[in-house]
């Protein structure tokens, strides 16, 4: 059945069209690198070694909440994303009720730190961060917050030091590398699924080739995960946010961030694909740093456990398999709507996830 189109309503459509396209091209003309700043919440660096940074976030409200608070973020990403825009910023919430708040920056990783292991991240430079929190704040234990990869860290680091940790807080956190849902679509887990289409050799060879895990590989792994938004987000995407400075401007941050992807140290990232995400050794209680093995179940500590329901990157299930394997009895877990990033940047969930790991904390 041939539609029958109005040639007034298409030369409308047309004209439209155009002088969308006329404000969105001067919008983009106007805007500088400095209207897309991001991690913005003020701080001042306390302690650094090699390329790590420990900062303390300025206070802005009275401090409401006893033990200071340290965010970890992992090395495949930046803690950048924890502060995105003023408006949608997690670090900036959680300060304005009072929470003392640190954060690590991993830094840029060349090929200079080819041989760090997971050994020097966690027993290492957190380790030392800790213990400089601890001696600035005159306390001898913190609360972590562990984000992704950064939650596998904390994880270790308070199974492995439960004296020094009040509280562990954590957010999209693999904890069981081979844990997904059955009837989840099929680009979630493909980490998890790439991972272990290789073999231990393939992942050797990757590394020794590059001296790292190129930040731009994951990028592109990333990318495929989600192909159509990743081959859409330019023109349709971009298109729909260009006549709306606001929109445009969160949505030229997301992409600074998503651009800012460092390399991932070459031994460090052995361990992360062939021990946890082919081996699963965590969850299994083979894990071992510095010969040690990691045993969840002296995390003893109160345990928040933060969750994307529609986590493509973590699936639920493998933050979830947490539960059954930690030591204590004070364990929570709080699902939140939305994806791997979108737990952190939309304005549904962050409003949720401040306010309730606030109120958790405070209860502790």
């Amino acid at each position: 059945m041939r539609v029958k189109v109005d040639p007034k309503d298409a030369l409308q459509e047309f004209a439209d069209f155009s002088q969308r396209m006329q404000e969105g091209r001067r919008l983009l003309e106007r805007t500088k690198n400095s209207d897309v700043q991001i991690a913005t919440a003020p701080k001042r660096e306390i302690w650094s070694q090699d390329k790590v940074s420990l900062y303390h976030y300025e206070p802005v409200a009275k401090r409401t909440v006893a033990a200071p608070v340290l965010v970890v973020y992992g090395l495949i990403g930046r803690q950048t994303m924890m502060d995105l825009q003023e408006d949608r910023s997690l670090v900036r919430n959680l300060l304005a009720q009072g929470v003392d708040l640190y954060v690590v920056d991993w830094g840029s990783p060349s090929r200079s730190d080819r041989w760090l292991t997971l050994e020097d991240y966690i027993e290492g430079y957190l380790g030392d961060c800790v213990e400089r929190i601890c001696e600035e704040s005159g306390l001898d234990k913190i609360t972590l917050l562990g984000v992704c990869e950064g939650g596998v860290f904390t994880s270790c680091y308070a199974a492995n030091h439960p004296k020094r940790v009040k509280n562990l807080m954590l957010t999209i956190t693999p904890i069981d590398f081979h844990a997904g849902d059955k009837d989840a679509p099929l680009h979630h887990g493909m980490i998890g699924t790439w991972a272990r289409s290789m073999s231990a050799s393939d992942v050797d060879r990757l590394i020794d080739a590059n001296g790292n895990l190129p930040g731009e590989l994951m990028s592109f792994v990333f990318s495929l995960m989600t192909p159509i938004n990743s081959l859409t987000k330019y023109n349709v995407g971009l298109f729909d946010v260009m006549d709306d400075e606001a929109k445009l401007l969160n949505f030229l941050r997301m992409e600074k961030w998503l651009a800012d992807r460092p390399d991932h140290p070459g031994e460090a990232g052995k361990q992360w694909l062939k021990d946890l995400y082919q081996a699963n050794q965590l969850v299994k209680g083979e894990f071992r740093l510095n010969g040690k093995i990691v045993d969840l179940k002296k995390i003893t500590m109160p345990v928040l456990n933060i969750y994307a329901q529609e986590d493509h990157i973590i699936p639920p299930r493998s933050s979830q398999a947490l539960r059954t394997r930690v030591g204590t009895k004070d364990y929570t877990e709080l699902p939140l709507p939305g994806g791997h990033v979108g737990v952190f940047v939309s304005g549904k969930s962050q409003g949720i996830l401040g306010k309730t790991i606030y109120e958790w904390l405070k209860q502790r």
